[in-house]
């Protein structure tokens, strides 16, 4: 696992520093992109003349060791509170589990960077070394894919001799208008997890608008969601491969104001649908066993 040096990248990748965090900007003919080393994390993603599909936060701090508010974090080897995880994933659990995982605030090493007339392909890995014992012996590679679409696969290698369940999720905060005039389509149907009620198992009736707080995780998803955003005029299309689960987040006004790197008021224009191995979900990796999550992000005027 050799890192590319600056002199080696290809004219559409910029290399630059926000803060205290090594960064990297690419361009490409019809979209624009900004992600950081640390947790190889997707920061900001718009296509040209339109407004942000990818949302990052007003007053997100660019520091070492704290993940960035917005974007797309990368939640591994557990999703969430890990004490709320199936008991399988990522044994031992230390008292102090951060949320989320243990990779968001570790730096990854860009091994790949390739531009063509299609866009900008990036891959980061990050060495079993990197976490000795979490879980054991087991390699993760994020490829990215730019252009007039936005492609991500995180794949976990097993190299132990151990089986490795883990929870998982790409935690993406994509950008609305008016998180008031947007609706998920696909979701019709499903059941879900309703966290804020005593985390009581309910089931989705029609297409979903946020009206409050809302934290749902949703299972058995079909591959496919559409974000409809009638403040911008536009639909996204959510399209995830190797999931069955995704998270539905939006703080509302109440809990904005108790949120870091977060303004009183930004909750009106993001809505995070993470799409994961969460719950019911978990991925069980045999020795020598890989696994995919991906997410592949369109847009289009209504």
């Amino acid at each position: 696992m050799s890192a590319i040096e600056p002199d080696f990248l290809p004219p559409e990748v910029e290399s630059l520093t926000l803060g205290e965090l090594a960064c990297w900007r690419v361009r490409t003919g019809s979209a624009e992109l900004l992600l950081a080393r640390q947790g190889a994390q997707i920061l900001e993603y718009r296509r040209h003349g339109e407004p942000p599909l990818i949302w990052l936060s007003e007053q997100a701090a660019f520091r070492r060791g704290e993940a960035v508010r917005g974007g797309v974090p990368v939640c591994w080897p557990w999703f969430g509170d890990l004490g709320r995880n199936p008991a399988e994933v990522a044994a031992p659990r230390p008292d102090d589990a951060p949320f989320h995982g243990l990779v968001r605030t570790l730096d990854w090493t860009l091994v790949e960077a390739i531009a063509d007339a299609c866009g900008v392909a990036l891959a980061f890995e990050l060495a079993p070394q990197a976490l000795p014992g979490w879980p054991p012996a087991t390699a993760l590679r994020l490829a990215i894919r730019v252009g007039e679409r936005l492609e991500l696969a995180l794949s976990s290698h097993n190299r132990g001799t151990a089986p490795v369940v883990i929870s998982q999720a790409l935690h993406s905060y994509f950008a609305v208008g008016d998180v008031e005039a947007v609706r998920v389509e696909g979701l019709e149907g499903c059941p879900y997890i309703e966290t804020l009620d005593g985390w009581q198992r309910r089931r989705q009736d029609g297409a979903l608008s946020i009206a409050g707080e809302t934290d749902r995780i949703y299972l058995d998803l079909p591959p496919r969601l559409t974000l409809v955003d009638e403040a911008w005029r536009r639909r996204l299309v959510l399209e995830a491969s190797g999931s069955r689960s995704a998270v539905l987040w939006n703080p509302w006004l109440d809990k904005a104001r108790r949120l870091s790197q977060f303004a009183d008021d930004a909750w009106r224009r993001m809505l995070c649908i993470e799409t994961a191995n969460a719950m019911d979900d978990v991925v069980r990796l045999a020795p020598g066993a890989r696994h995919t999550l991906g997410l592949t992000l369109t847009s289009a005027p209504l």
